[in-house]
């Protein structure tokens, strides 16, 4: 499994400019580089055995909140997307309206913790992750010799990783509404660990294994636009615009459990 260092080094500098600039108001796609790079760092940390010393551990910890505060700011941007992009009913207006403002208050709300949390950590982690690139860099041998064994022992690291999530996806034994989005955590990882690898027998599982993370992503961030909807449009089970959320919800778990379960057959 030839490594591909050059991804691990733009995830470094990707994460280390947004915590230096901590933006009060990050655009979408700046959210989604944040959180992309931050699980690919997350990955190749854990696909190397360097969990378990203390430096890497911290830097673990630290990037896993800094991501799941970006996940917060994300949800909301998907959320709205979704409301938006719903064919919009003259008697739904005032639903979709009050909705919509709901989720702009929580975006704002999150996107101020996510800037705390930078601040807080940003001096830290920045130092750490520059750090870890030059770590990477020795470990994966540039500008080394290939005789001194490192790049093929943390190849050899990573595959036996991906061999683990790989047979990790044989289970549970049947997916369903309640397993499903915890199913997508290990495809996901699986992708990130063999995106790793620039070895082109691997792409096309790569693109598979996305489809389907993509697909019940898609399916569960329906549902938790579905969870607020309840809580804050007042029309209960009368609503249109629940009924239309829950439905467009179902086709996207049908769609995303036949793409799972044809991933699991291959």
């Amino acid at each position: 499994m030839s490594l591909n260092i050059d991804r691990i080094l733009k995830s470094v500098r990707r994460v280390r400019k947004f915590l230096a600039k901590a933006p009060k108001n990050p655009p979408p796609e700046k959210i989604r580089d944040l959180r992309t790079s931050a699980r690919r760092l997350e990955a190749a940390i854990e696909a190397f055995g360097l969990g378990s010393k203390r430096r890497e551990k911290r830097l673990f910890r630290d990037l896993r909140q800094v991501r799941k505060r970006a996940g917060k700011v994300r949800d909301m941007d998907v959320f709205t997307g979704h409301l938006w992009g719903l064919p919009q009913q003259e008697d739904e207006k005032e639903c979709v309206i009050e909705l919509a403002e709901h989720l702009g208050v929580r975006r704002a709300k999150a996107a101020k913790r996510l800037r705390r949390t930078a601040k807080e950590l940003g001096p830290r982690l920045r130092a750490e992750l520059k750090k870890g690139a030059k770590y990477f860099e020795k470990l994966l041998g540039r500008g080394q010799k290939k005789t001194d064994g490192a790049a093929e022992e943390s190849s050899s690291e990573a595959m036996g990783r991906a061999l683990e999530l790989s047979s990790a996806l044989r289970s549970p034994a049947h997916l369903d509404k309640r397993n499903l989005h915890p199913y997508r955590l290990k495809v996901k990882e699986l992708r990130y660990v063999l995106q790793l690898s620039d070895d082109p027998p691997k792409q096309q599982l790569v693109n598979k294994l996305g489809e389907v993370k993509d697909a019940i992503g898609e399916w569960h961030d329906w549902e938790g636009l579905i969870a607020i909807a309840t809580d804050v449009l007042s029309h209960g089970s009368r609503c249109n615009l629940l009924r239309a959320l829950k439905a467009t919800s179902e086709n996207k778990f049908e769609r995303a459990l036949a793409l799972a379960n044809e991933l699991r057959r291959t």
